[in-house]
């Protein structure tokens, strides 16, 4: 499969989960920028420079950077893969940015999945989100197999609970959300590439729902 994928969704969807089982099992990369500007900071870059003070204070990297990272990785990349983008574009201006940038390859976005959960269970899941401050795995303290006073079952880290997915908190970042990447959807369905996927159920069901519909 060589196509040009965008997962998108409000957070708590679990859009980043879906990707990542997507892209193995279609054998597609997987490029998230959340993940990019992580590893940038690791290895103390030049744009993890950059980034770093907007991460810190929690703001969200600046349309320029990102949209400049994300293009200079696809072409890092090559013509001969396809690639899902997880978290990217984010609002109309990274959408637009996205799709001039392609054209000018001769290539455009083939589809966009939308994973779409009923706000109610969004403040949930968040609510109940903790990461693993090594591998950034998620997991949830409402979960018998992964109890967040225990450490990560992958490596061993310690889990924590980020600031922004504290119960008082979420309905602002849900508020956000649909203000700025939502009408992205109409953005999209207008050009008849928008796929929406039910995004309540088992993790591996809706992984075969997003798989149904690409095919």
């Amino acid at each position: 499969m060589k196509m040009y994928i965008i997962f998108m969704g409000p957070p708590g969807a679990g859009k980043g989960t879906q990707a990542e089982r997507v892209a193995a099992e279609a054998k597609l990369e997987h490029l998230a920028p959340g993940d990019l500007f992580r590893q940038a900071v690791k290895q103390q870059s030049l744009l993890g420079s950059e980034v770093q003070s907007f991460m810190e204070k929690g703001e969200l990297v600046p349309d320029e950077i990102t949209i400049r990272v994300i293009l200079e990785k696809l072409d890092d990349i090559g013509e001969e893969t396809g690639v899902i983008l997880d978290g990217f574009p984010r609002n109309y201006n990274q959408a637009v940015a996205l799709d001039e940038a392609l054209e000018k390859k001769n290539k455009a976005i083939d589809r966009v999945v939308y994973i779409s959960v009923e706000q109610p269970e969004l403040v949930r899941r968040l609510s109940s989100r903790w990461l693993c401050r090594e591998c950034q795995s998620p997991y949830s303290s409402e979960s018998a197999e992964n109890p967040h006073l225990e450490g990560c079952p992958g490596c061993g880290g310690e889990l924590y609970q980020r600031a922004d997915d504290k119960p008082e908190t979420v309905a602002r970042r849900l508020e956000v959300y649909f203000k700025e990447t939502a009408p992205l959807i109409e953005y999209y369905r207008k050009q008849n590439k928008l796929i929406e996927i039910e995004g309540e159920g088992a993790v591996v069901e809706i992984t075969g729902r997003i798989i149904k519909a690409l095919e």
